[in-house]
């Protein structure tokens, strides 16, 4: 035992995953030369202060533009609004909850420029989702976008909130553009009037200009709060884990260093699809390509696929991000597949497990590589990814970044060997100092000096990762542990299942015992099987006790917005449809 537990440490001590990033990618990790964002944001807009930095691309084609250098001064006018209107201090947070549009960079840049630390939330929030971010991080400032200002009345009761923010997809659109956009929004019933007492952004970036000059703007610094960025919450209430400029600085740097020559600065054209308040669009799509310099179409929102339809045939989209349902979406398009981006040569998947046959799809039809990654809100966010550079396993989430450090640990956080399951644990420059107002969650998490992620995991021998589930998620299945997500890779498997979500239920009785429920939608366009067809499939591919006691089908699963599937509001249906075996 003591020789296997040796054996085990000295395999992680190795870092075996250096030797197999890929030529010209160093192992080393190499922080970049800016102490904070702010200063990268600034020195981005000095380098490239006449190219095209971002385009709101709405689904019928209308769009516009802002430069390098009008993004950089529109943020230093809200930069100004924030700490000489709204009175705010170093460390006080501001909450932004808007779609992928222009109004968000500029905002979000302002925020990070005046050192008060941002909220991103999510516009389809419910009022009382809302409530709990604005209620727990203390926000004196909101900017929404005013298709939801509706929820502000209930969301706002009880909060630190004195200063309300309005703003639309169509700011920074040209006059004629803007009014039509509104007029059309309004006809439909999707713009509700704006409530009494509110700022309108236009307006507050007027005043912010006119207090320009008059006071020395501060300098955030390394150890400054950057974000205040909300876990998911789809096993819980969400938290908010506190990410420093230093963290985010961090994984910029391990994702350049890693990307290497397949960043091409000032000529690549991201699509960003993905929404910018989640962490893994804000590190990668915003901050990643702004400090190179390149062009950022940003489009309000991803579903149907279709609404994506005129950004690709507009711009020469270099670069993808995206999950597996995305992926899957586009691949099914008609319109996609008869005229891919051409000049795509870079698609990286994350924020759910990547299907292998649609990740082989994809490469059919845009000839480009999909890479699948790892991260988490608390790591902000890469901790692996398959190299651009080396080798790509399909079926794995690559390996950890330059810097990071992985180990697979048993229940006692005693490392395991190569090639079997535990928890994976982090360690490296990007991860998160904890979660904000919860220092028992907080030690809990980072215990040992190592995050503790909560998935399981299981690395080879040359350190490629592969997550097989949250331990949250395992089913106990009369004493014998099922991973929820080997059952739905085996679900996919059939060509009928395009998606599949797993389960556990109280099974009843005493034991305490659990039985396994899945949830699965079908292809349009193939013959769908029976709940006993589809069993009789699984009984190739899993063990008897593995094998859904229940299968239901569904025309689709709750998701979040990035397409990771909510197993919690799964859960509390299936104790209610299935109930004891």
């Amino acid at each position: 035992m003591a020789t296997s537990q040796h054996s085990a440490q000295a395999f992680y001590d190795g870092l075996p995953w250096q030797h197999h990033y890929g030529e010209g990618v160093s192992t080393e990790f190499q922080p970049l030369p800016e102490s904070s964002l702010a200063e990268m944001l600034r020195q981005a807009a000095h380098h490239h202060p006449e190219r095209t930095a971002f385009t709101t691309c709405l689904d019928n084609g209308l769009n516009a533009s802002l430069d390098y250098a009008t993004t950089d001064r529109l943020s230093d006018h809200f930069m100004a609004w924030l700490l000489r209107e709204a009175g705010l201090g170093p460390g006080e947070p501001v909450a932004i909850q808007m779609p992928n549009c222009l109004a968000y960079p500029v905002t979000a840049f302002g925020a990070l420029k005046a050192g008060t630390p941002l909220v991103n939330m999510n516009p389809l929030y419910t009022a009382p989702e809302m409530h709990h971010q604005l209620a727990d991080s203390g926000a004196r400032v909101l900017v929404i976008v005013d298709l939801f200002a509706d929820k502000l009345e209930q969301a706002l009761n009880d909060t630190a909130v004195e200063h309300v923010v309005l703003t639309s997809v169509a700011d920074f659109f040209p006059k004629p553009l803007r009014w039509l956009i509104q007029g059309v929004l309004r006809w439909r019933g999707e713009r509700p009037p704006p409530p009494a007492g509110v700022h309108h952004l236009g307006r507050t970036l007027e005043e912010g200009a006119a207090h320009l000059g008059q006071f020395t703007p501060p300098s955030p610094a390394a150890d400054d709060l950057a974000l205040l960025q909300y876990t998911g919450g789809t096993t819980g209430r969400a938290k908010g884990a506190m990410l420093r400029h230093r963290h985010l600085l961090a994984n910029v740097a391990q994702i350049e260093a890693v990307a290497g020559p397949a960043l091409r600065g000032h000529q690549d054209t991201v699509l960003t699809a993905l929404p910018l308040y989640h962490i893994f669009a804000f590190t990668f799509n915003l901050l990643v390509f702004h400090r190179q310099g390149s062009h950022n179409v940003l489009c309000p929102s991803p579903r149907p696929v279709d609404r994506l339809r005129k950004a690709f045939a507009r711009y020469p989209v270099t670069k993808f991000s995206g999950v597996n349902l995305l992926l899957h979406g586009l691949c099914q398009a008609e319109w996609f597949r008869s005229q891919p981006p051409p000049q795509l040569d870079l698609t990286v998947a994350g924020g759910t497990a990547l299907n292998p046959r649609v990740a082989e799809r994809w490469s059919e039809v845009t000839r480009s590589r999909v890479l699948e990654g790892y991260g988490l809100t608390e790591t902000a966010p890469v901790v692996a990814v398959n190299p651009p550079q080396g080798e790509a396993r399909l079926g794995t989430v690559g390996l950890p970044v330059p810097g990071t450090e992985v180990r697979i640990v048993d229940d006692n956080d005693r490392p395991v060997p190569a090639g079997e399951r535990g928890e994976v644990v982090v360690r490296g420059p990007q991860v998160f100092d904890g979660y904000w107002k919860q220092p028992q969650e907080s030690e809990h998490a980072l215990r040992g000096g190592w995050f503790h992620t909560g998935d399981v995991g299981v690395m080879d021998e040359q350190g490629y990762l592969r997550i097989v589930d949250r331990k949250k998620d395992m089913i106990d299945v009369g004493g014998f542990n099922v991973f929820p997500q080997e059952v739905e890779e085996a679900l996919l498997e059939h060509p009928a299942i395009i998606m599949a979500a797993v389960v556990g239920v109280p099974a009843g009785g005493d034991a305490g015992d659990e039985q396994v429920v899945a949830y699965v939608v079908c292809d349009e366009r193939e013959s769908a099987p029976d709940e006993d067809a589809l069993r009789q499939f699984l009984n190739r591919h899993l063990t008897r006790y593995k094998i859904p006691r229940r299968i239901l089908f569904r025309d689709s699963l709750p998701v979040t917005t990035v397409g990771k599937v909510l197993r919690r509001e799964l859960r509390e249906q299936a104790r209610e449809e299935v109930g004891p075996a």
